[in-house]
């Protein structure tokens, strides 16, 4: 049986992804409004409510009014934005942290921030098992390409070329700092120091450790060894053992949907950084959607994906 998805705000780059993740699926037909009915309410609220599933890519008060405009309890939401991320009554979108039977029963799905995505899947693992205190003030660094900030940040981007290096969340309290404690089930809130570089697309968020301080922290090796058993099968998230010297963001990069985790750990054990790269684009956005997609409705979880 095919199903509906109506993408309420299809026409940004997190709607556009996904379309065209799904394009040519025989599971999933697309409900498409044309551009003169797809800012009208009544057309969108006809199609909120028609779909059997909705993919919010709008800003959060927008978000916010769309699942407001949902009168009946049979439409499932996936929601792109970061209104609902900490919300009650709402499923965190990922499946490798959170579990994908709770993914697959969920009537309203928030999708999880890019950096997040990073930062919660080198984290909760080791938090849960003991191996990392959940009393540590932990810092989050992290690059992202530019298309993660909207259609305003590309176009600067793209029409400066001078730029190299854009740091910003420089008064703290970034909004993904929320769902990062919470579901990386921390007590403290992380320091998280985002930065955007000149390339379309790619991530690397970094969370640095000093583990000779901290009580009762695992060596290096541990932590590895440990993620490696929790993401052991996942078709989507990768724990490398390799030690490169070097690791590289490309402004060619192509999209992926992958997750890769590494523990770089110093020779005497004292300390570790902890580093997940990721499209900003694929797992930590649209392939994400399309992950979850897949899971409420029963199917393959990577169908459509890039792996």
């Amino acid at each position: 049986m095919t199903a509906t998805v109506f993408i309420d705000g299809a026409a940004g780059t997190t709607g556009l992804e996904i379309a065209d993740r799904l394009a040519g699926r025989s599971e999933f037909q697309l409900v498409v409004l044309d551009e003169a009915r797809r800012k009208d309410a009544a057309a969108r609220a006809e199609a909120l409510n028609d779909a059997d599933f909705v993919i919010l890519c709008l800003p959060d008060d927008a978000a916010r009014e769309a699942v407001a405009m949902i009168r009946n309890d049979r439409t499932r939401v996936i929601d792109a934005s970061s209104a609902h991320r900490t919300s009650a009554g709402w499923t965190y979108g990922l499946p490798e942290v959170i579990g994908r039977k709770s993914l697959a029963s969920a009537m309203r799905v928030s999708n999880p921030g890019c950096y997040p995505t990073g930062f919660i899947a080198l984290l909760a693992p080791l938090v849960r098992a003991g191996l990392l205190p959940a009393d540590w003030p932990y810092i989050c660094h992290a690059v992202s390409g530019y298309s993660g900030g909207g259609k305003a940040l590309i176009g600067r981007f793209e029409e400066d070329r001078d730029i190299a290096f854009r740091a910003y969340g420089l008064a703290l309290g970034h909004k993904h700092v929320p769902e990062m404690q919470v579901h990386a089930g921390l007590s403290i809130s992380p320091l998280f120091a985002p930065a955007v570089v000149p390339a379309h697309r790619g991530m690397l968020v970094e969370v640095p450790l000093q583990l000779s301080v901290m009580t009762g922290a695992g060596a290096p090796e541990a932590l590895r060894a440990a993620l490696a058993d929790f993401y052991a099968g996942s078709p989507i998230v990768q724990v490398l053992d390799d030690q490169p010297d070097e690791l590289l963001l490309r402004a060619s990069m192509d999209p992926v949907d992958t997750l890769s985790l590494r523990v770089f750990g110093a020779k005497d054990g004292s300390q570790a950084r902890l580093v997940a790269m990721l499209d900003n684009l694929g797992k930590g956005a649209s392939g994400a959607a399309v992950q979850n997609l897949n899971l409420m409705a029963g199917l393959e979880e990577t169908a459509g994906l890039r792996l």
